[in-house]
């Protein structure tokens, strides 16, 4: 059976091609009716900058191959199950589900690699279903408690779900710092007690006054988070923390380099770096959680956050190059882009 299937081609290029799609008889077929764009991993792909002999994705049954062009990317498709192997269940015909596919316009997959779409969300909704799930790895990562200042570098859309997240935790205050000033008051529709442009964070970061080591930097958060995708906001990050201080870093820069001045307070104040990637599970939280667990309590986070509100442009499946270029270009408010299916 024939498809159309999107393919990366070289540094901002992209193109739909046909490929064939064969139903085993342990697998269903499923017609994608909408597909979510990462602006993070997919952008860098886009833009040339991830390292080409990385594996695409060593998690993803249905991504091979490494990340040099041509390839065909993406994990965030819903669609309808239209046909069923001989040796699965009938019932699956029908159900609205969500796989992490590339972009193309039928896929067949086995039915454990895939998630129903809960009732209380919307297919379109469920494409964010990965940024959710990260957003629930880096809060995991971050552990944070009670009382403690936190602020997240980056609103994008994986660090409006990590903030809406953060939200429900009893925190002294959530800062969110993002250039763009639309994002910023999505930050604060999404939880955040305050959202800055990076030049004003000193404004609002604590004065020391707080009974902390007398020979710690004077101020400082608890926890911070580099979401923003720029390796120059990590020494932001850095410095923002005081004594003791933890900085999560969900940001993948892929070839860009990161320069850190670690030369300040970084030793004195015991500062920690830590990497969080969605893919793996913390080794201290192997012991009582499974992937399986996370991706439940993300779906319950899903539902309960407004994440339709941060789907801003829904670009048909066949105009998919417009779509990385409004996307690389940030132009017209754009946050999530959707591609659709006829």
């Amino acid at each position: 059976m024939e498809r159309q299937s999107l393919y990366f081609t070289g540094p901002f290029e992209t193109e739909v091609r046909p490929t064939d799609v064969e139903t085993s008889e342990e697998e269903v077929l499923v017609e994608t009716r909408v597909s979510g764009i990462s602006a993070g991993t997919e952008l860098l792909i886009y833009r040339g900058e991830a390292p080409t002999d990385l594996p695409a994705d060593e998690t993803f049954e249905t991504i091979d191959g490494d990340l040099s062009f041509p390839l065909r990317y993406g994990y965030a498709a819903v669609g309808e199950v239209v046909d069923v192997g001989d040796a699965v269940d009938d019932e699956w015909l029908g159900r609205s589900v969500f796989a992490f596919d590339p972009h193309e316009t039928r896929f067949s997959i086995a039915p454990e690699n895939l998630l129903r779409v809960p009732q209380d969300a919307t297919p379109e909704s469920m494409t964010l279903f990965p940024s959710v799930e990260t957003a629930t790895s880096l809060v995991l990562d971050g552990r944070p408690r009670v009382g403690e200042e936190v602020v997240v570098f980056g609103a994008g859309v994986v660090g409006l779900c990590t903030i809406g997240i953060l939200s429900s935790f009893p925190l002294d205050r959530l800062v969110a710092v993002e250039p763009i000033p639309e994002r910023r008051e999505r930050a604060r529709s999404m939880g955040a007690d305050v959202a800055v442009a990076p030049d004003r964070l000193s404004e609002f970061l604590p004065d020391g006054s707080d009974g902390r080591p007398p020979n710690a930097a004077p101020g400082g958060v608890d926890l911070a988070y580099e979401l923003s995708g720029c390796p120059s906001a990590l020494d932001d990050a850095v410095d923002a923390v005081g004594y003791d201080g933890r900085v999560i870093v969900g940001s993948w820069y892929g070839e860009k380099p990161a320069t850190l001045d670690l030369g300040a307070s970084f030793h004195r104040d015991r500062i920690s770096v830590e990497s969080s990637q969605v893919s793996t599970l913390a080794p201290e939280t192997r012991g009582r959680w499974t992937k399986q667990r996370r991706a439940e309590t993300a779906l319950d986070r899903l539902c309960d956050l407004d994440v339709s509100s941060l789907i801003t442009h829904r670009v048909p499946f066949s105009d998919a190059p417009e779509a990385y270029r409004l996307l690389d270009d940030r132009r017209d408010g754009v946050l999530q882009v959707l591609l659709t299916y006829p």
